[in-house]
């Protein structure tokens, strides 16, 4: 069920919030954290419809803020319960532009009482998502880089202004990826890697971070080539002393994994949707050094080819 609330304020919002537990029976219990979404300039229903699939594993309480682009400097809401809530409730706050660049005002009376608070920002990339008002309330703050034009920037823009308790969801997207990496390579004798060669789709921030944690994790070069035809990572190869270790995935459905002296494995590795990647970072209310220290590398091999040029 979705309520309207025309020029409100935080507490109406609040009360109507009460009053709909009474009405309808929503069940508050058991929720885990806040996540605090700012879906400014994203597609708004498209960032409730995945928080609402993350919140079938983690019960929390959805705060959206998105500003309207009407002119009068009024706050306007609506409540999502039941069906149109997933495993949540979400409020989604409609200021205006003026009042969203508040946004830690406006979301603050409306939080979970001791919970953590998980920011997210499904569209834009802050360059300092830990300097935003919603990102000083966050213990987790999550970005998305994939759609940005310039990612390799975004990126290193990241980089300069990271903090503990940031990552980015083009990040997680490769999260199988690295442990069928890490598994294979087990399994080699000499686990010495020269070169890593990467392969996908053209600027994605995921094989920049993830060439940048390979170099970081194991002293080796890496070469990342693209194909503009391309939806995602298509191939990684280790070559090693043992021979290569690679793992391609031509259909972007299944991946062969070819190791040193043994034959090929089949695995199922279909990208992961959005939802699924939200949820995994829910997961976790710590910090995830691994990423900050691919995010680093990253900014230092740009920092070295700046200096270079």
């Amino acid at each position: 069920m979705i309520i309207d609330l025309p020029q409100t304020t935080t507490s109406q919002i609040n009360k109507r919030l009460v009053q709909a537990r009474k009405d309808f029976g929503v069940v508050t219990l058991g929720r885990v954290m806040t996540l605090v979404i700012d879906a400014t300039d994203a597609n708004v229903e498209d960032a409730i419809d995945t928080a609402n699939v993350a919140s079938r594993e983690h019960p929390c309480r959805i705060i959206v803020v998105a500003p309207h682009e009407g002119d009068d400097d009024c706050l306007h809401a609506e409540l999502r319960v039941g069906g149109d809530a997933g495993a949540s409730e979400v409020v989604v706050l409609r200021p205006s532009r003026v009042q969203a660049e508040h946004g830690d005002t406006l979301v603050m009376p409306l939080l979970l009482p001791d919970v953590p608070i998980v920011a997210w920002w499904p569209g834009n990339v802050p360059a300092d998502a830990a300097s935003t008002g919603i990102g000083r309330m966050a213990s987790r703050r999550i970005t998305d880089s994939k759609e940005d034009p310039d990612p390799n920037t975004t990126l290193t823009t990241l980089g300069r202004h990271y903090q503990p308790g940031d990552t980015d969801l083009a990040w997680t997207r490769v999260t199988r990826w690295r442990a069928l990496l890490a598994s294979a390579l087990e399994q080699v004798a000499d686990q010495n890697v020269l070169k890593a060669r990467l392969h996908g789709d053209t600027g994605s921030p995921s094989i920049l971070l993830l060439g940048a944690w390979l170099q970081r994790a194991l002293g080796c070069e890496f070469e990342a080539t693209y194909d503009k035809d391309a939806t995602g990572l298509l191939s990684i190869v280790l070559e090693t002393p043992s021979g290569e270790i690679s793992i391609a995935r031509p259909d972007a459905l299944n991946a062969v994994l070819s190791q040193p002296g043994q034959p090929d494995h089949i695995i199922a590795l279909p990208p992961r949707s959005l939802g699924d990647c939200l949820a995994e970072e829910l997961r976790r209310l710590d910090d995830d050094p691994i990423y900050g220290e691919a995010l680093l590398q990253l900014l230092a091999i740009n920092d070295g080819k700046e200096c270079a040029s």
